[in-house]
């Protein structure tokens, strides 16, 4: 048994278990600030906690305090420019999402935006890589799924809310692939740090344009607030980076995708939310996808 993937596979289930309560936090927030305000708000909370976190493990470790960590240049390209592109990916993922919630509930966002479990293997094909035939039956298994979860009987048109977060889903995948070629080469939690800072500023800006925050309704949702920007977003994203080290993306991303069975119990537990009958089965089928994805299977190649 390989411990290092054992720890790591633990460490995404962690994540995922934060991420899935973060829905509850998200979709409470709503009801005091808009969703560029409140990403903003967040990205600033989780700023402000991983920069003594950086301190604290640089003292703790026996440094010489410095921004970088290293004096590697490679490593400190790489550093900015995947902290950069995760944070620009992560800023449009987090706006759809945050939009999306807006108007559909916490148990249905969780299970669209786990289908990137499916769409992150389904990427590799344009890098020319060979399709498994069970991917094949998950991506069918999981549109049939989506269909029941989002669509009302007798009407075939995705929801606004579902459909955002269903692009949150796409542009969420591209993040778990570039978490993966990055992570092993730099530092987790300085890596982190950049891409938040990049998310908050492309937040801000349009923050200011489209929104008219007002400080009472930030201090009124400081909950929400609080738990989306410490957790979901300072620990769980550097979590992520951690875990994803070693991992294989389509695993990884299988891990975290458990944020939906996360979000699902928080949804009913804290926000007493119900589900249809039909909605049920629709995420049922979506988790067995979900499953069906990893299996081992005789691979196909796509021309």
């Amino acid at each position: 048994m390989d411990l290092k993937k054992v720890r790591n596979s633990s460490i995404l289930l962690l994540a995922a278990l934060i991420w899935g309560v973060a829905f509850v936090a998200q979709s409470a927030g709503m009801a005091y600030v808009k969703p560029l305000t409140f990403n903003t708000a967040r990205y600033i909370v989780a700023i402000a906690v991983l920069i003594p976190t950086v301190i604290i493990m640089d003292k703790s470790a026996g440094k010489k305090l410095s921004i970088w960590g290293t004096e590697d240049k490679q490593s400190r390209k790489a550093m900015i420019i995947g902290g950069v592109i995760c944070g620009v990916i992560l800023a449009v993922a987090s706006t759809l999402q945050q939009y999306g919630i807006l108007y559909t509930t916490v148990g249905k966002a969780g299970f669209i935006t786990a289908l990137y479990i499916v769409i992150v293997p389904l990427l590799g094909i344009f890098f020319k890589k060979k399709l498994r035939l069970t991917l094949i039956i998950s991506v069918t298994v999981a549109t049939i799924g989506l269909y029941f979860l989002c669509i009302k009987q007798n009407e075939f048109s995705l929801a606004l809310g579902d459909l955002l977060v269903l692009l949150c889903a796409v542009v969420y995948s591209f993040h778990i692939i570039t978490i993966d070629h990055f992570a092993a080469k730099v530092d987790a939690v300085r890596f982190s740090l950049i891409q938040l800072i990049t998310a908050a500023l492309l937040s801000f800006v349009p923050m200011l344009i489209l929104e008219k925050p007002v400080m009472g309704d930030i201090l009124d949702a400081w909950l929400p607030i609080l738990y989306a920007g410490a957790l979901s977003s300072g620990v769980a994203y550097t979590l992520q980076i951690i875990g994803q080290r070693g991992l294989n993306p389509t695993v990884a991303s299988l891990l975290m995708s458990f944020e939906a069975v996360f979000a699902a119990i928080a949804g009913s537990l804290i926000l007493k939310e119900t589900m249809t009958v039909r909605e049920i089965v629709g995420c049922a089928l979506m988790f067995f996808a979900i499953i069906l994805s990893q299996l081992p299977q005789k691979k196909v190649k796509i021309d």
